[in-house]
């Protein structure tokens, strides 16, 4: 989700989930990126080595809300999994410490948040992966709309799908090589100065 992105007592367990499906959405269509410095060069000849970033746009999208009780599908499980907690943190914003739920198999990250109809500002969800690449979510029975963080292995937070509208199955996605997706409140991002090129820390 190593730098800036420290996991304490274990790696997270990385299960392959189909990206939140199956079967996972089309992709969507590429999208611009830029990529920017990952720091400063040590010497005058070196060059620094450069992120995959999809930066915000300066409007940002319109309020959503939630999906209306009655829309919101029944949990066939009665209640969400118990699942391992983790708390995450944006070092050099204004953010609020997350407690997160990591999902850590094939079939609890499939589920992710669906059917839930509350998701606290100081809350979210983790998804990990052992590979870095191009990840894809819909919010199929998902009844909260959210903002998707998409981090790479250091944590370094490479786009943001924002406000991300609930039970609705298009492919959302940043056209950035991700190991890491947090899920949190739709507008949380900006309501706490998190945006692209800012990093995640980690503590399990």
């Amino acid at each position: 989700m190593r730098a800036l992105l420290h996991l304490v007592a274990g790696s997270l367990v990385a299960a392959a989930s189909c990206d939140r499906v199956p079967p996972e959405p089309p992709r969507a269509a590429p999208a611009p990126e830029v990529a920017i410095d990952a720091a400063a060069p040590s010497a005058p000849t070196a060059r620094a080595p450069t992120r995959c970033v999809r930066p915000l746009p300066a409007t940002p999208p319109p309020t959503v809300a939630p999906a209306a009780a009655a829309r919101c599908p029944r949990d066939p499980d009665r209640a969400p999994p118990k699942v391992p907690l983790a708390r995450v943190t944006f070092p050099g914003t204004p953010a609020p410490a997350l407690t997160v739920e990591q999902m850590l198999s094939e079939a609890h990250q499939a589920r992710g948040l669906m059917y839930r109809t509350r998701l606290d500002d100081d809350r979210g969800m983790l998804f990990a992966w052992d590979d870095t690449r191009v990840r894809t979510f819909w919010m199929h029975d998902t009844c909260l709309p959210l903002d998707m963080l998409f981090l790479d292995r250091d944590g370094f937070v490479v786009g943001i799908v924002e406000s991300a509208a609930p039970l609705t199955d298009d492919a959302r996605s940043v056209p950035c090589p991700a190991a890491y997706v947090l899920e949190v409140p739709a507008g949380w991002s900006r309501r706490h100065g998190v945006a692209p090129g800012s990093t995640a820390h980690i503590e399990r």
